[in-house]
Parts: structure tokens; sequence; C-alpha cells
């Protein structure tokens, strides 16, 4: 057969409308006319020059008979709606499972470099903490006194406490006891009595030795906020896991966003440095799409680069993706909607380091680079996808 035609392939699927945006780009001049022919499995597209024929993955089926609405736009392509079924699981894996590992003895490791941070430690209460208002809503219903005025809420010892982007630890018994210890944390001075020496909030940052990351602030003398884009937290008896980072801060970022919007019913995000500068305004627009995209250079394509595994390169693989939109607040852009975002009550913020801010924004400009021409901007803001 001669050589394959070089057919760009852009696939949404939306899992609880069941409907799916397939987007067929324009081949190399020369190549028209195309015969496209799709079955529930496989997309299929001839020319002169030869043939592509892209395998969707296993969780998708296509329902040919509903194609609807072809129309060409140019600079994209071919765009077609049609019914589709999504067999993936939509359920989210947390941090923590509070029912079996909150009583395991858990490694927590920096994911930049796979440093090991707190070795062993035993946790016996993993708890998430009450919404950054609940000392306002406690002055509202209570008759009496505020009972927990100026008594913020720091975790014993053996406790974590799980925030919106952090998790609070207590380290007294790394402190003060031989066994679990923290190994590759600066937390800047450690007195005479082995407490955390606290300095001005400017040296209050916990770095990793190894790589230099920032990895969270010291809160108290015994209580470090580690922010949960920095570290990976196993059970003790598996290995670290190698993922791309790109790839975590993704999957973090995504799951943030979709349980705080079913949470809160809040689904506008201001993502701020740990230095009080608002990075990137995000609005969730869906969480239920299955992205799929393949250049088509080949015959047989069955690799999706959105959504492959590394670690299962030689299968077809799909994963939930969840929808945004978002404007970059860097260099003063956008600075009249960052501050009205900033003024209203359903705007939720999130706090990260100042370079993984940055970082998110790069994925966010690369994922809007890969989509077609036609999708990377809606109502003045750009269009992104993060794989969950």
């Amino acid at each position: 057969m001669a050589a394959a035609a070089e057919t760009r392939v852009f696939l949404e699927v939306r899992r609880r409308l069941q409907s799916a945006l397939l987007i067929l780009g324009e081949p190399k001049e020369g190549s028209m006319p195309m015969d496209i022919s799709i079955t529930p499995s496989s997309l299929q597209m001839k020319t002169a020059e030869g043939c592509t024929e892209i395998c969707l993955p296993a969780e998708v089926r296509l329902v040919p008979s509903s194609s609807r609405g072809l129309q060409y736009v140019a600079g994209d392509g071919l765009h077609l709606r049609l019914q589709a079924r999504a067999d993936f699981s939509t359920k989210l894996t947390s941090m923590f499972n509070q029912s079996s590992q909150a009583q395991d003895c858990c490694t927590f490791y920096c994911q930049s470099c796979g440093e090991v941070l707190i070795r062993d430690r035993k946790l016996l209460r993993v708890l998430p903490l009450p919404a950054e208002n609940w000392g306002a809503l406690v002055g509202e219903w209570c008759c009496h006194p505020d009972p927990f005025a100026n008594k913020p809420l720091h975790p014993r010892e053996n406790d974590c406490f799980i925030g919106d982007s952090f998790f609070l630890v207590n380290l007294r018994s790394d402190m003060w006891q031989p066994g679990p210890r923290v190994a590759p944390v600066e937390t800047h001075c450690l007195s005479s009595e082995n407490h955390f020496k606290l300095k001005p909030k400017a040296n209050t940052n916990v770095i990793c030795k190894r790589c230099k990351v920032m990895l969270g602030e010291t809160v108290s003398s015994e209580t470090i906020k580690f922010y949960i884009t920095e570290m990976i937290i196993q059970p003790s008896e598996r290995k670290f896991p190698i993922i791309p980072r790109s790839q975590f801060v993704q999957s973090i970022i995504a799951q943030c966003l979709v349980e705080l919007s079913s949470a809160r019913s809040t689904f506008r995000f201001s993502i701020q440095g740990h230095d009080g500068k608002a990075y990137i305004l995000l609005w969730l627009l869906n969480s239920d799409s299955l992205v799929i995209e393949s250049l088509g250079s080949s015959r047989s394509v069955k690799k999706f680069p959105l959504l492959e595994d590394i670690s299962k390169a030689d299968s077809s693989s799909a994963g939930n993706a969840v929808k945004v939109l978002y404007q970059p607040c860097i260099k003063s852009r956008n600075e009249k909607l960052a501050s009205s975002w900033e003024s209203d009550i359903s705007v939720h913020s999130l706090t990260l380091p100042s370079a993984t801010c940055l970082e998110l924004l790069l994925i966010l400009s690369s994922n809007n680079a890969m989509l077609p021409p036609s999708l990377r901007c809606m109502n003045s803001f750009q269009v992104a996808f993060l794989r969950m």
C-alpha cells in the first residue's frame, strides 16, 4: 500500500452527553479528495496517496449512523458530530484512602526528585480541614463567644490535615523520638531543644535539599505545610512512583478543581503563588471529557499522545480530562479581570508555590497549542484540557 496520508485527528468525547466532536485535519496538498470511513472502533481516511487507520481505545465506541453537522472549517479541516459511548471510570482517587491507609506507615517523597522527606510515618488520623470561612460561620451560628477564636487548627502527633492545596503535618514525633525522621528538608535553623525556630515569613520556606524545590512552609514550631503539587505520599512498602512532572501537576490540579467544584459549587478559581500574586484565572467548563489526538503519521495508529501512559507504551489508553478556560495574569496582564475576580465571593483561591504556578501556565499554554485552531479560544479566554 502507498505511504499513509498525514491526517491529523482530534476527538473529544463527552461521557455524560454521550456525544463526540471529531475533527479531521486538512491533509497535505494533493491528497484530496478523501474517503472517510467511520466504524464503532476505528476511523479510516483514504486518499490517492494511501490510507490512514486510527484504532480507538477499547473504552470508546462511536455510533456511525448518528453522524451529523458535517462542515469544513478553514485551518482545521472537517468537523463532524456524532454519538459516542465512553466506558471509563470517573471515580477520583484521594491523596489518602482514609479507610485503609490512615493506619499504615507512609513515606513522604519530593515529587520532583524522589528524595525521602518523612520516612515510615504512622498516620492515625487523616482529616480534611474546614472551609476558609469556617470561623465566620461559627460566629454567625453560636450564641456564645467563639470557643475557637485565636486557636488555629494544627495537627497533633501522628495527624495529617488536608487543605485545598496543602497538607499540614505534625513533626513532633520526628523531632522527639528516634523513629521516623525528616530527611532532606531544610527548615532554617533548629534550636538546641530540637524545635523549629521560626524566622520572618520570607525565611519559613521548606526546601528539598537535593533539588532545591520549594515544598512548603513552616506554620509553627511543630507543624509544616506541604503543598500537594510537590509531594507524593505512599505506603512505606511501595516504591516511589516515577511520574513525569507535567503529568503529575495536571492530574493533581484537575482533581482539585473537580473536588472543589463538586463540594462548593464553585467553578472559577484564582491560582495564586505563595508570594500572594495571582498567576492564572481558571474557569472549569466540564469534567467529563475524553480527549484523543493523533497526527496519523502511520497506517495503523494506536498511540494517543495526550492520553498515553508512559508505563503502558505498548497499549492504547484513554482517561478523563477536564476542560478549562484560562487567562494568564503574569507581567501585569488581565489586571482588571483579576481584580474583579478577587472581590467576587464565588471565586475560590488556590495557593501554590510560585514556580509551580508558572509550570501550570506553561502546561496550559502547551495544551492549548495542541488543539485545533478553532477550539483554542472561547469568549476571550484560552481553552485547555488537563488530564486527570
